[in-house]
C-alpha cells in the first residue's frame, strides 16, 4: 500500500536574508514523505515542498489544502505522478517527485543518494558560489570579505535594495582588492531596475569586470528585456522571467523572444526536476548558458537540486548556487552535505577517501587481469601482500551467497570493512556477482549510524556488533533488522554471543584469514541451529596437525593443504572448535597484532616487561602489558612512551605493574603464565563492580 505523510517545519534564518522584495527572517516548509512496499522490502522516501510566500506562482491560502490532495491523488494512483496535472504547482512537482526519487533509492541503501554521480558519491564536490545578501555597505563588505577568507572565487552580491550610487561603491572597493581574474563577481537585481535606466545602470556595472547581471528589470517585460539583452555590455541571466512557464511551448517562446544569455534553475519555482530539464534542453538549443539555484531550501530541498544538478554536464564549467543549506538555526542534518572552501561536498572527508578507495577496487576487479594483490594480515608471520587468482575470489564469493541463501538482484550488501583487506574486497565481489545493491558505510565502531533502514547482508567485525548494540535504540534496531549478518576478524566473546541469541535473523560467526580469501567454516550464533563449532563450507576439508594446529584445504585456498596456528579440536560430524593461538599474534577490534614485534619496538623501555591479552566484549582481545616496576607512578612513563613509538591501535589497553614477570627455565617470557596473571587481575578489578 502506497502511503504519504505530511510534516509542516518552520526554517529560522541566522541573519536577516535582505532582497529588493524585502527581508526574511522565517519561512514556511513542507516535507513530505512516501512510503510502499518493493518486492518484500519497504521502500521510504523524503521531499521537500518549499514556496516562497511573495515568488512561488503555486503559494496562497490554500496552499497546504492543496498539497494535502496532491498527496492523496498520488495514494490513489499507487504513487504515479501525474505532472500534467502538477504543472501550475512547482513546489508540489518538486517535493513529490524527489520523495518519490528518495524513496527508490532507499531500495538501494542511501535514501538521499538520488542518483549515481561522483558528488552523491562524495568523491566529487560542487563549485557554488558565495552569496552575500542586502545590508548596510559596512555590512555588506563584511561579509564578502569572510566569503573570499573562505575559499570562495565567485561571489554573487544582491544589489537593488541600496542606493545605486553606493553599490556601485562597494563593488568599486571590492575591485580594487580582487581583479576579475581573482574574482568572478556576479550580481543579482531580482527586478530593481526600471526599463528606463536598466541599461545605463548595466553600462556603469559592466566596467567593474562583473560576469553576469540577474533579472535587471521585473519579469514579464520581454520586449524590454530583449531590447537590454541585445544592447547589454553586461550578459543578463533570467531567473524570476522563468516562473509561470509551466508549458514545454512557454518556455520555448520565452527564450526565443528574449535570447538571454543565461537561465538560473530553481527547481521549486520553474517546474520541479522534470520541468527544470525541458528549460535545460530548450536553452540547450538555443546555445543560452544555465547553472542551478536553490530558492532557499531546506537540507531535503538542497540535496535532491544538488544530486540533480551533479548528473549535468555542464555543471562543472560554472559555480551553481548551492549554498543555502548554511542559513537556518535548525536545518536537516541527515543528508551529509557540507561546505568546504567553495565546494558544497556529501559525506566527510573521510568518506570521500573510503568510496575513492571501494572505487579504485571495483576498476581493477573489472580490469583485464586475471589476478589481484591482496594484503594479508600478519597472522601467520609479517604483513605481505600475496597473488590470488580472480577466479578463485569469485568462487568464494558464490560459495558464501549460495550459503547463506542472498537473493540476486535483490538483497542490499552492507560494506563496512576496510578495502585493503579481504574481507572488505570480498563484500565488492560479493556484490558485484550476485548484483547486490552495496551500500557504502564508512569503517567505524559505529557502520550503522548513519543507515536509515538496515542492509539485508553484512558483514562486521566483533568490535563493531558490541559498539552498535551500546548505541542508540536506531542503531540496535537495524542490527537485529540483518537478514544475514556474518562477524569475522576476531574473538567473540561470550558476553557478546549472548546478546545476539534473541535477534530474529541469521546471525553467524565465521572462520577464515586471506590466504583462504575470507571465510571457509560458519557457526550459528543464535535461533534452534546455535552452535559451539565451526561447519566447513562446501568443498572445504580439515584436519589437525601434529601439533594439534587446524589444517585445511579448499579450492579457494589453492586445493593444497593450509597449515594455521589455531588449536583445533575436529569433532566426529566433521564440524570443528577453535581452542585458542599457538602463535602470539592476538586480534583486538579487528586487527592483528603480533606481540614479539610489539615488544621489539618498545625494547628501549628502562624496565623488563611482556605483552599479553585478555578477553574482552568490545575488543575480542584487550592488549595488556606486564612490567617490573617498583613505584607505581612508572606507569604514566610508560604510557607515554608506548603512544610515542606505536600506533593508536597498537598502545596496550591495560597496565599491570608486578615484582617480577613471569619466565621460563630459558629465561624467556612464559607467555601462558602471563594470560593466566593478567586474566586473574582484570578479574579481580571487576569484582567491585559485580558487587
Amino acid at each position: 500500500m502506497f502511503q504519504t505523510r505530511i510534516f509542516p517545519r518552520t526554517l529560522r534564518f541566522l541573519q536577516p536574508a535582505g532582497t529588493s522584495r524585502g527581508v526574511y527572517l522565517e519561512r514556511n516548509i513542507w516535507y513530505v514523505a512516501v512510503r510502499y512496499d518493493d518486492a518484500g522490502r519497504t521502500a521510504f522516501g523524503l521531499g521537500e515542498c518549499a514556496p516562497l510566500f511573495d515568488l512561488s506562482p503555486d503559494f496562497d491560502a490554500r496552499y497546504e489544502k492543496r498539497l494535502h490532495q496532491a498527496c492523496k491523488e498520488l495514494e490513489k494512483n499507487d504513487g504515479a505522478l501525474d505532472r500534467e496535472a502538477l504543472r501550475p504547482y512547482p513546489s508540489i512537482l518538486f517535493g513529490l517527485e524527489t520523495a518519490l526519487q528518495s524513496a527508490r533509492a532507499s531500495l538501494q541503501g542511501d535514501m538521499f543518494c538520488l542518483y549515481d554521480t561522483p558528488f552523491t558519491q562524495g568523491i566529487e564536490g560542487i563549485r557554488i558560489n558565495g552569496l552575500v545578501w542586502m545590508g548596510s555597505k559596512q555590512k555588506m563588505l563584511e561579509r564578502m570579505e569572510e566569503k573570499l577568507s573562505s575559499g570562495f572565487s565567485c561571489i554573487k552580491l544582491k544589489i537593488g535594495a541600496l542606493d545605486f550610487d553606493a553599490e556601485l561603491e562597494l563593488i568599486r572597493t571590492l575591485r580594487s582588492r580582487y581583479s576579475p581574474e581573482t574574482v568572478e563577481l556576479r550580481v543579482d537585481a531580482n527586478g530593481a531596475f526600471s526599463p528606463s535606466d536598466a541599461l545605463e545602470k548595466l553600462k556603469l556595472l559592466a566596467q567593474f569586470g562583473i560576469h553576469s547581471i540577474e533579472q535587471p528589470i521585473r519579469k514579464g517585460q520581454w520586449a524590454a528585456m530583449r531590447s537590454l539583452c541585445e544592447a547589454s555590455p553586461l550578459p543578463i541571466a533570467l531567473d524570476e522571467e522563468l516562473i509561470g512557464l509551466h508549458s514545454l511551448e512557454e518556455k520555448h517562446r520565452m527564450l526565443c523572444d528574449v535570447r538571454p544569455q543565461f537561465i538560473v534553475l530553481k527547481p521549486s519555482l520553474h517546474g520541479g526536476i522534470s520541468g527544470c530539464e525541458e528549460w535545460v534542453q530548450e536553452a540547450r538549443k538555443l546555445g543560452i548558458g544555465f547553472w542551478v539555484t536553490s530558492a532557499l531550501e531546506s537540507n531535503i530541498g538542497l540535496n535532491a537540486i544538488a544530486a540533480w544538478s551533479s548528473t549535468l554536464p555542464e555543471m562543472p564549467a560554472r559555480a551553481q548556487g548551492l549554498g543555502t543549506g548554511l542559513l537556518f538555526e535548525q536545518n536537516f542534518e541527515g543528508t551529509g552535505l557540507r561546505i568546504e572552501g567553495e565546494r558544497l561536498w556529501r559525506g566527510t572527508q573521510k568518506d570521500a577517501l573510503f568510496r575513492e578507495q571501494v572505487n579504485l577496487f571495483r576498476r581493477k576487479w573489472n580490469d583485464e587481469s586475471t589476478t589481484m594483490l591482496v594484503k594479508t594480515s600478519g597472522s601467520t608471520g609479517r604483513p605481505k601482500e600475496i597473488t590470488v587468482e580472480k577466479t578463485r575470489m569469485k568462487t568464494s564469493a558464490e560459495t558464501t551467497c549460495s550459503t547463506l541463501h542472498l537473493r540476486k538482484g535483490k538483497d542490499t550488501c552492507l560494506l563496512c570493512l576496510p578495502v585493503e583487506y579481504i574481507a572488505g574486497k570480498m563484500q565488492c565481489v560479493r556484490s558485484s556477482l550476485w548484483n547486490m545493491p552495496l551500500i557504502i558505510a564508512t569503517p567505524s565502531s559505529h557502520p550503522l549510524l548513519g543507515l536509515r533502514r538496515s542492509p539485508d547482508f553484512a558483514a562486521m567485525t566483533p568490535m563493531q556488533v558490541y559498539e552498535t548494540l551500546h548505541g542508540s535504540k536506531r542503531e540496535i534496531r537495524l542490527l537485529r533488522g540483518i537478514r544475514q549478518l556474518i562477524i569475522g576478524g576476531g574473538a567473540i566473546s561470550s558476553e557478546l554471543a549472548d546478546s545476539l541469541k534473541s535477534f530474529p535473523h541469521h546471525v553467524w560467526s565465521t572462520y577464515g584469514m586471506t590466504e583462504t580469501l575470507s571465510h571457509i567454516a560458519l557457526r550459528k550464533l543464535n535461533g534452534a541451529e546455535a552452535a559451539e563449532a565451526y561447519t566447513p563450507l562446501k568443498g572445504v576439508e580439515v584436519a589437525t596437525d601434529d601439533n594439534g594446529c587446524l589444517m585445511l584445504k579448499a579450492e579457494v585456498a589453492g586445493d593444497e593443504w593450509l597449515h594455521t596456528n589455531d588449536l583445533a579440536e575436529i569433532l566426529r560430524n566433521g564440524t570443528f572448535r577453535i581452542l585458542g593461538r599457538r602463535d602470539n599474534t592476538i586480534v583486538t577490534g579487528g586487527i592483528k597484532l603480533q606481540l614479539e614485534r610489539l615488544e621489539e619496538r618498545l625494547r628501549k623501555l628502562p624496565i623488563r616487561f611482556s605483552l599479553t591479552a585478555v578477553p574482552d566484549a568490545s575488543l575480542g582481545e584487550k592488549l595488556v602489558m606486564v612490567y617490573e616496576a617498583n613505584h607505581q607512578e612508572d606507569e604514566a612513563l610508560i604510557k607515554a612512551y608506548c603512544r610515542e613509538h606505536l600506533s593508536r591501535h597498537e598502545v596496550p589497553r591495560c597496565f599491570i605493574a608486578v615484582a617480577q614477570l613471569p619466565m621460563t627455565p630459558t629465561s624467556k617470557p612464559n607467555r601462558a603464565a602471563l594470560k593466566r596473571l593478567a586474566a586473574t587481575f582484570m578479574d579481580k578489578k571487576r569484582k567491585p563492580d559485580r558487587q
